[in-house]
Protein backbone atom coordinates (compact mmCIF):
# COMPACT_ATOMS: atom_id res chain seq x y z
CA UNK A 1 0.00 0.00 0.00
CA UNK A 2 1.17 3.81 -0.94
CA UNK A 3 1.05 6.31 1.55
CA UNK A 4 -2.14 8.17 -0.28
CA UNK A 5 -4.05 4.82 -0.63
CA UNK A 6 -3.04 4.18 3.48
CA UNK A 7 -4.23 8.21 4.04
CA UNK A 8 -7.43 7.94 1.80
CA UNK A 9 -8.75 4.65 3.50
CA UNK A 10 -7.87 6.19 6.67
CA UNK A 11 -9.55 9.53 5.35
CA UNK A 12 -12.53 6.94 4.44
CA UNK A 13 -12.83 5.27 7.89
CA UNK A 14 -13.12 8.50 9.58
CA UNK A 15 -15.58 9.62 7.33
CA UNK A 16 -18.41 6.69 7.42
CA UNK A 17 -18.49 7.32 11.36
CA UNK A 18 -19.46 10.79 10.74
CA UNK A 19 -21.83 10.33 8.35
CA UNK A 20 -23.66 8.46 10.45
CA UNK A 21 -23.97 11.32 13.02
CA UNK A 22 -22.52 8.92 15.54
CA UNK A 23 -20.18 10.40 18.07
CA UNK A 24 -15.95 10.42 16.39
CA UNK A 25 -13.98 8.07 19.03
CA UNK A 26 -10.57 6.63 18.66
CA UNK A 27 -8.14 8.42 16.87
CA UNK A 28 -10.16 10.59 14.96
CA UNK A 29 -11.82 12.05 17.97
CA UNK A 30 -10.95 15.63 19.05
CA UNK A 31 -9.60 14.34 21.95
CA UNK A 32 -6.71 12.02 20.71
CA UNK A 33 -5.11 14.82 18.72
CA UNK A 34 -1.35 13.80 18.76
CA UNK A 35 0.92 17.16 18.65
CA UNK A 36 4.68 16.94 17.72
CA UNK A 37 7.91 18.48 17.94
CA UNK A 38 10.50 17.50 15.52
CA UNK A 39 13.93 17.81 16.26
CA UNK A 40 16.32 18.13 13.13
CA UNK A 41 14.64 18.86 9.99
CA UNK A 42 16.98 19.43 7.37
CA UNK A 43 16.58 16.51 5.75
CA UNK A 44 15.20 12.99 6.94
CA UNK A 45 13.69 15.71 9.58
CA UNK A 46 11.25 17.24 6.99
CA UNK A 47 10.41 14.27 5.49
CA UNK A 48 9.04 13.13 8.96
CA UNK A 49 7.26 15.89 9.77
CA UNK A 50 5.72 16.51 6.62
CA UNK A 51 4.69 12.40 6.71
CA UNK A 52 3.44 12.55 10.08
CA UNK A 53 1.13 15.92 9.77
CA UNK A 54 -0.51 13.88 6.74
CA UNK A 55 -1.82 11.32 9.21
CA UNK A 56 -5.55 11.52 10.81
CA UNK A 57 -5.91 14.08 13.70
CA UNK A 58 -1.62 14.61 13.94
CA UNK A 59 -0.06 18.33 14.49
CA UNK A 60 3.17 19.56 14.36
CA UNK A 61 3.39 22.51 16.85
CA UNK A 62 7.50 22.54 17.16
CA UNK A 63 10.48 22.28 15.13
CA UNK A 64 13.33 22.58 16.25
CA UNK A 65 17.13 22.86 14.40
CA UNK A 66 20.13 24.72 14.95
CA UNK A 67 20.62 26.47 11.40
CA UNK A 68 18.47 28.78 9.19
CA UNK A 69 18.46 26.52 6.19
CA UNK A 70 17.57 23.69 8.44
CA UNK A 71 14.60 25.56 9.87
CA UNK A 72 13.22 26.61 6.27
CA UNK A 73 13.23 23.39 4.73
CA UNK A 74 11.13 22.21 7.70
CA UNK A 75 9.04 25.35 7.60
CA UNK A 76 8.54 24.33 3.59
CA UNK A 77 7.59 20.96 4.45
CA UNK A 78 4.74 22.11 6.97
CA UNK A 79 3.86 25.03 4.48
CA UNK A 80 0.15 23.16 3.76
CA UNK A 81 -0.48 21.72 7.26
CA UNK A 82 -3.37 24.09 8.79
CA UNK A 83 -1.07 25.33 12.02
CA UNK A 84 2.19 26.82 11.03
CA UNK A 85 5.04 25.11 13.58
CA UNK A 86 6.67 27.63 16.20
CA UNK A 87 10.59 27.48 15.73
CA UNK A 88 12.35 26.82 19.13
CA UNK A 89 16.87 26.34 18.68
CA UNK A 90 17.58 24.36 22.09
CA UNK A 91 15.64 21.64 22.89
CA UNK A 92 16.11 21.85 26.58
CA UNK A 93 13.91 24.80 25.96
CA UNK A 94 11.65 22.69 23.70
CA UNK A 95 10.97 19.73 26.50
CA UNK A 96 9.12 22.21 29.15
CA UNK A 97 6.31 23.00 26.66
CA UNK A 98 3.44 21.45 27.89
CA UNK A 99 1.41 21.73 24.66
CA UNK A 100 2.95 18.54 22.56
CA UNK A 101 2.58 15.01 23.08
CA UNK A 102 5.83 13.46 21.35
CA UNK A 103 9.43 14.35 20.08
CA UNK A 104 10.45 13.51 17.25
CA UNK A 105 14.48 13.60 16.52
CA UNK A 106 16.00 13.19 13.73
CA UNK A 107 19.51 14.62 14.81
CA UNK A 108 22.75 14.07 14.15
CA UNK A 109 23.46 10.63 15.96
CA UNK A 110 25.58 12.43 18.66
CA UNK A 111 22.21 13.88 19.97
CA UNK A 112 19.99 10.74 19.39
CA UNK A 113 20.08 9.10 23.15
CA UNK A 114 20.37 12.81 25.15
CA UNK A 115 17.73 14.26 23.56
CA UNK A 116 15.62 11.39 23.66
CA UNK A 117 16.60 11.49 27.34
CA UNK A 118 15.35 14.86 28.01
CA UNK A 119 12.55 13.80 26.19
CA UNK A 120 11.09 11.24 28.30
CA UNK A 121 11.97 13.30 31.64
CA UNK A 122 9.63 15.87 30.76
CA UNK A 123 6.86 13.81 29.86
CA UNK A 124 7.13 13.56 26.11
CA UNK A 125 6.60 10.16 24.36
CA UNK A 126 9.71 9.81 21.99
CA UNK A 127 10.33 8.94 17.93
CA UNK A 128 13.86 8.48 17.55
CA UNK A 129 15.95 7.48 14.43
CA UNK A 130 18.59 5.41 14.04
CA UNK A 131 20.82 4.12 15.80
CA UNK A 132 19.35 4.90 18.87
CA UNK A 133 22.98 5.93 20.47
CA UNK A 134 26.19 6.89 19.50
CA UNK A 135 27.96 3.80 21.49
CA UNK A 136 26.66 0.72 23.39
CA UNK A 137 26.54 2.30 25.93
CA UNK A 138 23.99 5.22 24.79
CA UNK A 139 22.07 2.40 23.64
CA UNK A 140 22.01 0.94 27.61
CA UNK A 141 21.13 4.73 28.72
CA UNK A 142 17.81 5.13 26.59
CA UNK A 143 16.33 1.66 26.93
CA UNK A 144 16.84 2.57 31.10
CA UNK A 145 15.15 5.91 30.17
CA UNK A 146 12.37 3.61 28.36
CA UNK A 147 11.92 1.48 31.03
CA UNK A 148 12.45 4.44 33.83
CA UNK A 149 10.00 6.93 32.85
CA UNK A 150 7.00 5.09 31.49
CA UNK A 151 7.45 6.79 27.99
CA UNK A 152 7.25 5.15 24.42
CA UNK A 153 10.51 5.29 23.32
CA UNK A 154 10.44 3.76 19.29
CA UNK A 155 13.69 3.46 17.07
CA UNK A 156 13.15 4.58 13.37
CA UNK A 157 14.20 0.90 11.88
CA UNK A 158 11.15 1.72 9.78
CA UNK A 159 11.18 -2.33 8.47
CA UNK A 160 9.48 -3.79 11.59
CA UNK A 161 6.36 -1.51 10.99
CA UNK A 162 6.07 -2.99 6.94
CA UNK A 163 2.97 -5.72 6.80
CA UNK A 164 5.00 -7.99 4.00
CA UNK A 165 8.30 -8.11 6.34
CA UNK A 166 5.69 -9.23 9.62
CA UNK A 167 4.65 -11.35 7.04
CA UNK A 168 7.87 -12.73 6.16
CA UNK A 169 9.26 -12.65 10.22
CA UNK A 170 6.15 -14.99 11.06
CA UNK A 171 6.57 -17.04 7.92
CA UNK A 172 10.48 -18.10 9.03
CA UNK A 173 9.54 -18.53 12.39
CA UNK A 174 7.27 -20.82 11.64
CA UNK A 175 9.49 -22.97 9.92
CA UNK A 176 8.69 -22.19 5.87
CA UNK A 177 12.53 -21.86 5.13
CA UNK A 178 13.23 -24.92 8.01
CA UNK A 179 15.39 -24.09 10.40
CA UNK A 180 16.85 -20.76 9.65
CA UNK A 181 20.35 -20.57 10.66
CA UNK A 182 22.27 -17.41 8.93
CA UNK A 183 21.44 -14.04 7.27
CA UNK A 184 22.93 -12.32 5.19
CA UNK A 185 23.02 -8.42 4.77
CA UNK A 186 24.59 -5.77 2.59
CA UNK A 187 24.31 -2.18 1.28
CA UNK A 188 26.14 -0.33 -1.55
CA UNK A 189 26.55 3.29 -2.55
CA UNK A 190 28.40 5.52 -4.34
CA UNK A 191 29.54 8.39 -2.35
CA UNK A 192 32.41 10.65 -3.39
CA UNK A 193 35.53 12.24 -1.46
CA UNK A 194 34.22 14.54 0.88
CA UNK A 195 38.04 16.37 1.23
CA UNK A 196 40.74 17.31 3.23
CA UNK A 197 38.43 20.13 5.52
CA UNK A 198 39.63 23.93 6.47
CA UNK A 199 39.27 25.93 9.57
CA UNK A 200 36.92 28.60 8.55
CA UNK A 201 34.62 30.40 10.40
CA UNK A 202 31.22 29.62 11.79
CA UNK A 203 28.49 30.78 9.25
CA UNK A 204 26.40 33.10 10.66
CA UNK A 205 23.50 30.55 9.80
CA UNK A 206 24.45 27.98 11.98
CA UNK A 207 24.75 27.65 16.15
CA UNK A 208 27.97 25.81 15.88
CA UNK A 209 27.99 25.17 20.14
CA UNK A 210 24.69 24.28 20.06
CA UNK A 211 24.52 22.18 17.22
CA UNK A 212 27.69 20.06 19.09
CA UNK A 213 25.67 19.68 22.29
CA UNK A 214 26.74 16.27 24.07
CA UNK A 215 29.86 16.37 22.07
CA UNK A 216 33.27 17.80 23.71
CA UNK A 217 34.42 21.24 21.32
CA UNK A 218 35.57 20.83 18.34
CA UNK A 219 36.69 23.48 15.99
CA UNK A 220 34.60 24.36 12.71
CA UNK A 221 35.44 22.86 9.22
CA UNK A 222 33.59 23.35 6.10
CA UNK A 223 32.98 19.68 5.44
CA UNK A 224 31.43 18.66 8.20
CA UNK A 225 27.61 19.96 8.09
CA UNK A 226 25.13 18.95 7.14
CA UNK A 227 26.23 15.42 5.88
CA UNK A 228 29.42 14.62 6.39
CA UNK A 229 29.42 14.37 10.30
CA UNK A 230 28.24 10.74 9.55
CA UNK A 231 31.78 9.74 8.52
CA UNK A 232 33.69 11.58 11.55
CA UNK A 233 33.92 9.20 14.63
CA UNK A 234 33.48 12.40 16.62
CA UNK A 235 29.76 12.86 15.87
CA UNK A 236 28.73 10.21 13.45
CA UNK A 237 28.61 5.98 13.79
CA UNK A 238 29.69 4.81 10.06
CA UNK A 239 27.74 3.18 7.34
CA UNK A 240 27.27 0.30 9.21
CA UNK A 241 24.46 2.60 12.32
CA UNK A 242 23.58 4.75 9.34
CA UNK A 243 22.58 2.19 7.01
CA UNK A 244 23.34 -1.09 8.33
CA UNK A 245 20.75 -1.08 11.48
CA UNK A 246 18.16 -1.51 9.00
CA UNK A 247 19.11 -5.02 7.43
CA UNK A 248 20.81 -6.39 10.25
CA UNK A 249 17.95 -5.86 12.07
CA UNK A 250 16.07 -7.64 10.10
CA UNK A 251 18.09 -10.77 10.05
CA UNK A 252 18.56 -10.72 13.84
CA UNK A 253 14.36 -10.62 13.63
CA UNK A 254 14.41 -12.84 11.10
CA UNK A 255 16.62 -15.52 13.23
CA UNK A 256 15.19 -14.34 16.18
CA UNK A 257 18.90 -13.28 17.54
CA UNK A 258 19.57 -11.77 20.61
CA UNK A 259 23.31 -10.89 21.68
CA UNK A 260 26.21 -11.97 19.93
CA UNK A 261 28.82 -14.23 21.29
CA UNK A 262 31.90 -12.93 18.63
CA UNK A 263 32.06 -10.49 16.52
CA UNK A 264 34.63 -9.76 13.67
CA UNK A 265 35.47 -6.81 10.60
CA UNK A 266 37.46 -6.23 8.17
CA UNK A 267 37.81 -3.00 6.09
CA UNK A 268 38.79 0.25 6.08
CA UNK A 269 38.86 4.06 4.12
CA UNK A 270 40.20 2.61 0.49
CA UNK A 271 38.89 4.38 -2.21
CA UNK A 272 39.96 8.26 -1.29
CA UNK A 273 42.07 9.94 0.83
CA UNK A 274 40.49 12.26 2.24
CA UNK A 275 38.78 13.17 6.62
CA UNK A 276 36.78 10.43 5.98
CA UNK A 277 37.58 8.64 9.29
CA UNK A 278 34.90 5.46 9.47
CA UNK A 279 35.13 2.35 6.87
CA UNK A 280 34.08 3.11 3.46
CA UNK A 281 34.43 -0.93 3.00
CA UNK A 282 33.41 -3.27 5.56
CA UNK A 283 32.60 -6.68 6.00
CA UNK A 284 31.34 -7.68 9.53
CA UNK A 285 30.57 -11.42 11.15
CA UNK A 286 28.48 -11.88 13.93
CA UNK A 287 27.62 -15.39 15.33
CA UNK A 288 25.20 -16.37 18.23
CA UNK A 289 26.79 -18.94 19.50
CA UNK A 290 27.28 -22.68 17.93
CA UNK A 291 23.97 -21.98 16.06
CA UNK A 292 23.77 -18.84 14.66
CA UNK A 293 25.50 -15.93 12.45
CA UNK A 294 24.78 -12.94 10.49
CA UNK A 295 27.16 -10.79 7.67
CA UNK A 296 27.09 -7.46 6.87
CA UNK A 297 28.58 -6.28 3.72
CA UNK A 298 29.02 -2.11 2.85
CA UNK A 299 30.69 -0.63 0.06
CA UNK A 300 29.80 3.13 0.48
CA UNK A 301 31.94 4.34 -2.52
CA UNK A 302 31.03 1.20 -5.13
CA UNK A 303 27.43 0.53 -5.99
CA UNK A 304 27.56 -2.34 -7.54
CA UNK A 305 24.63 -5.02 -6.29
CA UNK A 306 24.18 -7.86 -4.41
CA UNK A 307 21.93 -10.30 -5.76
CA UNK A 308 20.74 -7.11 -8.11
CA UNK A 309 19.89 -4.62 -5.23
CA UNK A 310 21.99 -2.29 -3.55
CA UNK A 311 20.79 -3.02 0.11
CA UNK A 312 18.58 -5.93 0.97
CA UNK A 313 18.92 -9.42 3.21
CA UNK A 314 18.71 -13.13 2.83
CA UNK A 315 17.86 -15.54 5.17
CA UNK A 316 19.03 -19.05 4.63
CA UNK A 317 17.35 -22.10 6.46
CA UNK A 318 18.35 -26.07 5.95
CA UNK A 319 14.70 -25.83 4.24
CA UNK A 320 14.54 -23.49 1.94
CA UNK A 321 16.04 -19.48 1.71
CA UNK A 322 14.28 -16.05 2.35
CA UNK A 323 15.59 -13.05 -0.39
CA UNK A 324 14.51 -9.54 0.50
CA UNK A 325 14.14 -6.77 -2.14
CA UNK A 326 15.89 -3.77 -0.49
CA UNK A 327 12.23 -2.67 0.64
CA UNK A 328 9.50 -4.54 1.99
CA UNK A 329 9.06 -7.44 -0.75
CA UNK A 330 10.49 -10.76 -0.55
CA UNK A 331 10.46 -13.93 -2.07
CA UNK A 332 10.34 -17.57 -0.40
CA UNK A 333 12.27 -20.38 -2.30
CA UNK A 334 13.00 -24.63 -1.69
CA UNK A 335 15.81 -26.74 -1.62
CA UNK A 336 15.75 -26.47 -4.88
CA UNK A 337 15.53 -23.03 -5.62
CA UNK A 338 11.96 -23.12 -6.72
CA UNK A 339 10.04 -19.34 -5.03
CA UNK A 340 7.54 -21.11 -3.53
CA UNK A 341 6.20 -17.82 -2.39
CA UNK A 342 6.44 -14.01 -2.65
CA UNK A 343 5.60 -10.61 -0.75
CA UNK A 344 5.13 -7.49 -3.06
CA UNK A 345 5.08 -3.78 -2.08
CA UNK A 346 3.58 -1.05 -4.84
CA UNK A 347 6.53 1.10 -3.60
CA UNK A 348 10.30 0.06 -4.93
CA UNK A 349 13.32 0.40 -3.00
CA UNK A 350 15.55 3.60 -3.81
CA UNK A 351 19.01 2.16 -1.53
CA UNK A 352 20.57 5.36 -2.29
CA UNK A 353 17.62 8.35 -1.35
CA UNK A 354 19.21 10.24 1.29
CA UNK A 355 15.87 10.98 2.75
CA UNK A 356 13.81 7.43 2.48
CA UNK A 357 15.07 4.77 0.87
CA UNK A 358 11.70 2.42 1.49
CA UNK A 359 9.85 5.27 0.46
CA UNK A 360 5.89 5.67 1.53
CA UNK A 361 6.10 2.14 3.36
CA UNK A 362 7.97 4.78 6.41
CA UNK A 363 4.41 5.68 6.78
CA UNK A 364 3.42 1.94 8.44
CA UNK A 365 5.88 2.45 11.08
CA UNK A 366 4.61 6.30 11.82
CA UNK A 367 1.19 5.47 12.38
CA UNK A 368 2.28 2.61 14.80
CA UNK A 369 4.08 5.00 16.60
CA UNK A 370 0.77 7.36 16.88
CA UNK A 371 -1.63 4.41 17.61
CA UNK A 372 0.55 3.80 20.33
CA UNK A 373 0.57 6.86 21.28
CA UNK A 374 -2.79 7.09 21.96
CA UNK A 375 -2.92 3.36 23.54
CA UNK A 376 -4.73 2.02 20.69
CA UNK A 377 -1.29 0.07 19.65
CA UNK A 378 1.72 -1.66 20.83
CA UNK A 379 5.19 -0.23 19.57
CA UNK A 380 6.79 -2.51 16.80
CA UNK A 381 10.34 -1.11 17.73
CA UNK A 382 10.97 -0.25 21.33
CA UNK A 383 13.72 1.11 22.11
CA UNK A 384 15.22 -1.47 24.14
CA UNK A 385 14.31 -4.43 21.39
CA UNK A 386 15.68 -1.81 18.46
CA UNK A 387 18.90 -1.23 20.96
CA UNK A 388 19.74 -4.97 20.25
CA UNK A 389 20.34 -4.45 16.31
CA UNK A 390 22.19 -1.10 16.89
CA UNK A 391 24.65 -2.76 18.95
CA UNK A 392 25.51 -5.14 16.78
CA UNK A 393 26.51 -1.99 14.50
CA UNK A 394 28.51 -0.71 17.16
CA UNK A 395 30.38 -3.78 18.07
CA UNK A 396 31.12 -3.99 14.07
CA UNK A 397 33.36 -0.81 14.18
CA UNK A 398 34.41 -1.31 17.57
CA UNK A 399 35.71 -4.91 15.99
CA UNK A 400 37.44 -2.60 12.90
CA UNK A 401 38.66 -0.07 15.14
CA UNK A 402 40.80 -2.27 17.64
CA UNK A 403 41.59 -4.82 15.04
CA UNK A 404 41.02 -7.95 16.84
CA UNK A 405 37.63 -10.49 17.19
CA UNK A 406 35.54 -9.77 19.84
CA UNK A 407 33.97 -12.11 22.46
CA UNK A 408 30.88 -11.33 24.19
CA UNK A 409 28.41 -12.13 26.71
CA UNK A 410 25.59 -13.55 25.06
CA UNK A 411 22.88 -12.38 27.94
CA UNK A 412 23.59 -8.35 27.33
CA UNK A 413 26.34 -8.42 24.61
CA UNK A 414 29.00 -6.97 26.33
CA UNK A 415 32.83 -7.24 25.54
CA UNK A 416 34.70 -9.90 27.54
CA UNK A 417 38.36 -9.97 28.43
CA UNK A 418 39.65 -6.92 25.85
CA UNK A 419 40.20 -3.65 28.00
CA UNK A 420 40.97 -1.86 24.59
CA UNK A 421 38.12 -2.27 22.96
CA UNK A 422 35.94 -1.44 26.07
CA UNK A 423 37.20 2.01 25.98
CA UNK A 424 35.11 2.66 23.07
CA UNK A 425 32.36 1.26 24.78
CA UNK A 426 31.05 4.40 26.15
CA UNK A 427 32.44 8.59 25.34
CA UNK A 428 33.71 11.33 26.83
CA UNK A 429 31.06 14.67 27.02
CA UNK A 430 31.33 18.17 27.15
CA UNK A 431 31.25 19.41 30.33
CA UNK A 432 27.75 19.76 32.08
CA UNK A 433 26.11 17.76 28.63
CA UNK A 434 26.00 14.24 29.88
CA UNK A 435 22.88 12.50 29.82
CA UNK A 436 21.69 11.04 32.91
CA UNK A 437 18.64 8.53 33.45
Amino acid sequence: MNRRKFIQQTSAAAAGVTILNFPVFGKNAPGNKVVLAVMGVNSRGSYLAQSFASLQNVEVAYICDVEEKAIQNGLDALKDAPRKPTVIKDVRELVKKKDFDALVIATPDHWHTPAAILGVQNGKHVYVEKPCGKNPYEGELISQAYKKYGRLIQMGNQRRSMPTLIEAARLVKEGIIGKAYFGKSWYANNRTSIGIGKVVPVPSTLDWDLWQGPAPRKEYKNNIVHYNWHWFWHWGTGESCNNGTHEIDCCRWMLGAEYPTKVTSAGGRYAFKDDWQTTDTQVASFEFGPDKSISWESRSCNNYPVEGQSRGFIIYGDGGTLVNDGGGGYKIFDTKNKMIKEGKTDVAAEANNLVSSTGNLDIYHFQNFIDAVRGEASINSPVDEGSKSVLLCHLANIAQRTGGVLHCNPSNGHIINNDAAMQLWQREYEKGWAPEV
